[in-house]
């Protein structure tokens, strides 16, 4: 489950390390990922920046990435 709040400490996410991954395309299909310093692992639609930014732990996004690889998402895309 997600982190359904901000983590507490203040941080920078304008100068986060955010990523996109290579799949993602020209017609919006593109989410971009940051490692936090406090640990967490925020996540953002980099075509609507403003809409929000989700929060995960490491072990929550582990468990996301371990599920992708085994398929169980497949019928999403």
């Amino acid at each position: 489950m997600t982190s359904p709040h901000r983590p507490h400490a203040p941080l920078d996410l304008d100068s986060a390390p955010w990523r996109k991954s290579s799949f993602s395309g020209d017609e919006g299909a593109c989410v971009e990922t940051a490692p936090l310093v406090d640990g967490s692992i925020a996540v953002r639609n980099s075509n609507h920046r403003d809409a929000g930014i989700v929060f995960f732990t490491r072990a929550e996004m582990a468990a996301w990435i371990n599920g992708v690889k085994a398929g169980e998402f497949d019928d999403l895309a």
